[in-house]
């Protein structure tokens, strides 16, 4: 279905920038905002990009962003975690995921790595436990976005996936798949994508 791929894309794009990130590959001679003035900065731009490649440019340094927990334990923790997922082994990156949600709770992207990997198991109702706290962490988390929009879908609670993809789509505007999404549960809504 295309909807799974919207959070497939986002897994990619999440997993991909957050190895990016892992590896330091920050210029030393770049001025550097604060985290939370630059991650603001970024969301401006993400509205503001012209085109699809721009606007996932500007996604991937979001994600780069919100890889740094601020703990070399939690960062290593969840290197092993994404390690795990590489191996299929996702009761051991499970295990891993629960030690950075507990060490560090207050870390988005812990949560949302671990509701991938259980999104990835097919478990909906901890995935959704997962990204709800992933949400009140940070609302603009296009990623959990996606997949709760992606999830409501699956499981025929069409409203509520047209509310995510709206709420998605006012972070991550140039998202096409999700426009795409979006017209189509709406035209399903109002009968006319029978």
């Amino acid at each position: 279905m295309r909807s799974v791929s919207v959070f497939s894309l986002l897994i990619l794009v999440c997993m991909a920038t957050g190895a990016l990130a892992q590896t330091g590959s920050r210029s030393s001679s770049v001025l550097v905002a604060p985290p939370s003035q630059r991650i603001e900065q970024l969301f401006g731009d993400l509205k503001r990009a012209g085109n699809e490649q721009a606007a996932a440019r500007v996604a991937a340094r979001i994600v780069q962003e919100w890889s740094h927990s601020g703990s070399a334990s939690v960062d290593l923790l969840m290197q092993w975690s994404q390690k795990a997922v590489d191996d299929k082994k996702n009761d051991v990156a499970l295990d891993l995921l629960d030690q950075v949600v507990t060490l560090a709770p207050g870390f988005a992207e812990g949560w949302n790595r671990r509701a991938t990997v259980h999104f990835g198991m097919n478990d909906y109702g901890k995935t959704m436990s997962d990204l709800e706290r992933v949400l009140e962490l940070e609302p603009r988390h296009f990623g959990a976005l996606a997949g709760l929009a992606t999830i409501l879908s699956e499981t025929q609670r069409t409203d509520a996936a047209i509310r995510a993809y709206e709420r998605l789509l006012d972070v991550y505007p140039m998202m096409r798949e999700a426009q795409t999404e979006l017209g189509r549960l709406a035209d399903e809504a109002s009968g006319q994508g029978i």
